[in-house]
């Protein structure tokens, strides 16, 4: 069987920066139950940013009412939708182009010890306002199954992207995944640009552009240390990260110090690429994987941050970890293409959550679907 699909993937992430839009063709080839992606190309993609308002709104719905957070998911579902029509004004596209949207909502509590994930966004209102068919919910059915529903990255990364060794995605936070021929393994890291935005935030800037003024900065040992010893840092994969818990260990440590905004800045950059590299160095030791070299494909808007990139290079040295970052499109468009991926899996009952990284009881096939009314 051999099918084309014509799918917007919608992503919010951690960061805030905005909503990212992506009109994916994924040419689909399914043989004896295997699915596997013969070609594919992201059409057209743009974030498109969030006001301050809704900055705030995401933001603070962790410590708000029940109520709010209800009111929050049909406003933002109405606000996705809003965002879609506009999308298509804006690429010349029909309704009539799209099978359907992948929609991954934005995560408010990621509490899979305690056996829940919740992701805004109502669904039923977005495809009431898009008319369009649409993709939710992909990470519940696997922390039903015990698992970790996170990171999702990984099937983007073995169905997309099979010639690379590690895949690294910065976004608000930092998480990667290692194929160990064609074994998957992946996990969460650490925080990563929600850390770096809000301290460039206290210089009345949206982020730090190519990481020109961490490079500037000087490291802060007694914050750096302080960070570098919490409990999640040394924890044994698959593990995962909630906003809250970036927000309450890393991003208010950082905000509260009364260092410059310079050296903080700096100071976080470099605990960002030597965890990484450590986390790398972990994976590499505990799966016994060895080879002469590594390449290490990075995506997300930490991919832009030109010093912690060069850092990150740096660290990842002793071990010839080369980085490689691919097209524009896809540094920023990687995960609503993932959205759009998993849509496809969903739409043809393929398992798109592997168990090997989330530490679920099965591979699962994630995703709930409505339809417009």
């Amino acid at each position: 069987m051999n099918r084309t699909y014509r799918v917007i993937g919608l992503m919010s992430g951690s960061s805030l920066d905005g909503l990212d839009v992506a009109y994916c063709y994924f040419d689909c080839k399914k043989k004896d139950g295997e699915l596997s992606i013969e070609n594919w190309e992201i059409r057209s993609a743009k974030t498109y940013p969030f006001s301050d308002d809704w900055k705030n709104r995401l933001r603070s719905l962790s410590t708000g009412s029940a109520f709010e957070l209800m009111q929050a998911h049909a406003a933002f579902g109405s606000c996705m939708g809003t965002i879609v029509n506009r999308f298509l004004s804006d690429h010349h596209l029909d309704k009539s182009q799209v099978d359907f949207l992948a929609s991954h909502g934005h995560t408010v509590f990621h509490e899979p010890e305690q056996g829940f994930t919740t992701q805004i966004g109502d669904a039923l209102a977005l495809a009431t306002a898009t008319g369009c068919t649409t993709v939710y919910d992909f990470r519940s059915a696997d922390v039903a199954l015990g698992g970790q529903g996170a990171p999702l990255a990984p099937m983007a990364d073995k169905m997309l992207f099979p010639e690379y060794d590690f895949y690294l995605n910065l976004g608000g936070i930092a998480n990667i995944t290692c194929n160990i021929g064609g074994r998957f393994v992946a996990f969460d890291i650490c925080g990563a640009n929600q850390i770096l935005n809000a301290l460039a935030g206290e210089l009345n800037l949206p982020y730090d552009h190519n990481g020109t003024i961490a490079a500037r900065g000087s490291l802060d040992q007694q914050l750096f240390e302080q960070q570098y010893v919490i409990d999640f840092f040394q924890k044994d994969y698959p593990k995962s990260l909630s906003n809250q818990w970036v927000q309450e260990n890393q991003t208010a440590v950082f905000l509260k110090n009364e260092n410059t905004p310079e050296n903080k800045l700096h100071t976080a950059v470099e605990l960002t690429a030597r965890l990484i590299a450590e986390a790398v160095f972990n994976v590499l030791q505990k799966e016994k994987f060895e080879q002469e070299k590594y390449k290490l494909l990075v995506a997300g808007g930490g991919a832009c941050n030109g010093y912690l990139m060069q850092r990150l290079q740096s660290c990842l040295s002793p071990k010839n970890v080369s980085i490689i970052t691919p097209p524009s499109n896809i540094i920023e468009f990687k995960e609503a293409a993932l959205m759009a991926l998993l849509g496809v899996m969903r739409m043809e009952n393929t398992p798109n959550c592997m168990a090997s990284v989330t530490g679920a009881k099965k591979d699962s096939v994630g995703g709930l679907l409505v339809q417009a009314p």
